[in-house]
């Protein structure tokens, strides 16, 4: 096949055309290209023997692609990685849309043109670089290509958060013709900066956010993509190497008849372009880490049916106050009302019927713990009607914090210029219910378009010591249908949520990592003065701390261990109880779960099991 007609396969989004010229462009660092297209994403896997410079090799293909102007290719996703090894070890993607003018230093790529190439100043026409017109692909020429050391800072940046399923928004500077400089060297050659008048592309690195529990899925969906032979050594050479690939580039016939069908075992090439996109998020330092904190159910007392409130309610929360601070997001499961309304719904007599009522000014309590965000989305928020509910979300808000559990509703918090997403649900259809997946999914879609993070508070599941274990079924609490926490969590996460805080069992339970992202199943009784039973494991409580990225991936955390006493008052716990109790149940319920607690409560990704 002539060199003319590789060209023309490229021009046309031919995948295996294009590897082919890039391979021409950076054979002389000893890079080899692999591709693949899907859906105007075109996928490209650059392999040396020791890492491919990520400057070099970008800049080239950014050039590249300018000339070709493929119209069906609207963005190129680049992986570098070294010979034997699986997982990229950086990973680029470049957007190729509105029309932009570049400086020659954010473009950094000269091409050698011969002597009788026109460029004149009044010449717009993109030219491809020159090729023999009769090269066969075994026996081509080496386009030789000089390349510029620095890239001006400037060129472009990302300007607002993106999620899985939104638009790019890039902004661009711009520079006018006259900066254009046209070189000449020796030997009658001329040297050109390439300029394209009508594609803009987006350099965007994302190596850094790919981090921790997301490096093993990029691995799989990379080995997916190109599948490779073996190579027996790491440090097998490009020249070994090179003789796996074909001498010469397929006809059309044969790429057409031999496209790569992906098994059963393979991922789709959309689930690595929609991977990569998301990670696209902002222009936030990707090294930024959100830290919440997060607690179970609180009861500070009632002074329902009779007086329960405690004589100095300052000690309630003294001893825990230090294990709340320095955290972006302090979150709580309120478990009563606020409100000074006289009725309840409940009637009362039946020791399995509660009503909670708490002052209005404990509000001041709350606020001076150190929470910011309640849920109010559980079985005792309507204890005293509507009124009693929207009582308690109003004397929440007052304060400033944030109330989440009306039905429908999303809160949103914005923190370090992260947009952080709350939505709570329980078992029951006055809020949003757990049990109506079809509308979960959507709210946490809606959430996933206008948020960096999606957090999920769920307050569900079968009560008391009985119910410790994580079942992947729905659970029943006499005769009520309390939710399958697992399928829950899971087809959210799929939908767009990042993190799961579970509670309502009054018992701590265990945690999963699914999909990078954490799911605590149960946080426990956090506070229940003379309100929740604190015997034996009731006793158990936490106040879990967690790291998370701009993308909302679980980066690290750790068990803060506390103990209830008699009267439901929480105290740090020097023994580490629930530290012992969670690392047992995660081993039991999730035993190939990523993530691992040490005996001093720290959270962590391994390598998957």
């Amino acid at each position: 096949m002539s060199q003319e007609e590789v060209l023309t396969l490229a021009k046309q989004g031919d995948p295996t055309a294009i590897a082919f010229l890039i391979d021409q462009k950076l054979s002389n660092i000893g890079v080899k290209a692999r591709a693949n297209i899907q859906k105007n994403n075109l996928h490209l896997l650059l392999e040396a023997s020791e890492l491919p410079d990520r400057q070099t090799c970008v800049k080239v293909i950014h050039q590249g692609m300018k000339a070709l102007k493929a119209p069906s290719i609207d963005f190129v996703n680049i992986y570098g990685r070294r010979l034997g090894h699986t997982i990229p070890e950086w990973t680029e993607v470049i957007e190729l849309h509105q029309p932009t003018i570049y400086h020659p230093a954010g473009v950094g790529t000269i091409w050698w043109q011969p002597e009788n190439t026109d460029y004149s100043q009044e010449s717009s026409t993109m030219t491809l670089p020159y090729l023999p017109q009769k090269a066969t692909l075994h026996n081509s020429e080496i386009i030789q290509t000089q390349l510029k050391e620095e890239v001006d800072s400037s060129v472009v940046y990302l300007n607002q958060p993106t999620r899985k399923k939104s638009n790019l928004t890039t902004t661009t500077k711009l520079f006018s013709p006259h900066h254009i400089e046209r070189q000449s060297s020796h030997k009658n050659n001329k040297l050109i900066w390439f300029l394209a008048s009508a594609i803009s592309i987006a350099l965007v690195p994302i190596s850094t956010l790919v981090v921790n529990s997301q490096t093993y899925r990029l691995n799989t969906i990379i080995s997916n993509i190109f599948p490779l032979p073996k190579i027996s050594q790491p440090n097998t050479s490009v020249a070994e190497f090179s003789q796996s690939v074909p001498a010469t580039i397929p006809t059309p016939q044969t790429i057409q008849n031999s496209p790569i069908k992906p098994t059963n075992n393979q991922l789709n090439l959309s689930e690595v372009s929609e991977f990569i996109l998301s990670s696209i998020k902002s222009p936030i330092n990707p090294d930024t880490r959100i830290t919440i904190k997060a607690v179970g159910d609180i009861i500070p007392g009632t002074n329902y049916p009779k007086n329960k409130l405690h004589p100095r309610k300052q000690e309630l929360f003294r001893s825990v106050k230090p294990l709340l601070q320095n955290a972006d997001i302090v979150f709580g499961n309120f478990e009563s009302t606020l409100t000074s309304y006289p009725k309840s719904r409940k009637r009362m007599g039946s020791g399995r019927v509660f009503a909670f009522r708490t002052p209005p000014d404990y509000r001041y309590l709350l606020k001076d713990a150190g929470f910011n965000v309640l849920s109010v989305a559980n079985n005792h928020s309507f204890d005293f009607f509507k009124q009693g509910f929207e009582d308690t979300i109003t004397n929440i808000q007052t304060l400033g914090m944030q109330a989440v559990g009306k039905k429908g509703e999303i809160v949103y918090r914005k923190v370090k210029g992260v947009n952080i997403a709350f939505i709570a649900f329980s078992n029951y259809n006055y809020h949003n219910s757990m049990l109506d997946l079809d509308s979960a999914k959507k709210l946490v879609q809606e959430a996933d378009e206008k948020a960096d993070i999606v957090v999920i508070s769920v307050h569900a599941g079968a009560e008391g010591t009985r119910a410790l274990r994580v079942k992947n079924k729905t659970e029943y609490f006499f005769g009520e249908n309390r939710g399958n926490k697992v399928l829950f969590a899971h087809k959210l996460i799929d939908e767009g949520a990042d993190l799961i805080l579970g509670h309502g069992p009054h018992v701590p339970r265990a945690m999963e990592i699914y999909q990078g992202k954490l799911i605590a199943y149960s946080l426990g009784n956090f506070m229940g003065y003379r309100t929740l039973s604190s015997k034996g494991k009731l006793g158990y409580s936490l106040v879990l701390e967690l790291d998370v990225n701009p993308r909302g991936d679980f980066v690290s955390g750790k068990i803060l261990p506390v103990h209830l006493n008699s009267k439901g008052i929480p105290y740090p716990d020097k023994l580490g109880r629930t530290i012992k109790l969670i690392r047992e149940l995660t081993k039991k319920d999730f035993p190939h779960t990523t993530l691992e607690i040490d005996v001093e409560g720290k959270l962590q990704v391994t390598s998957q099991k």
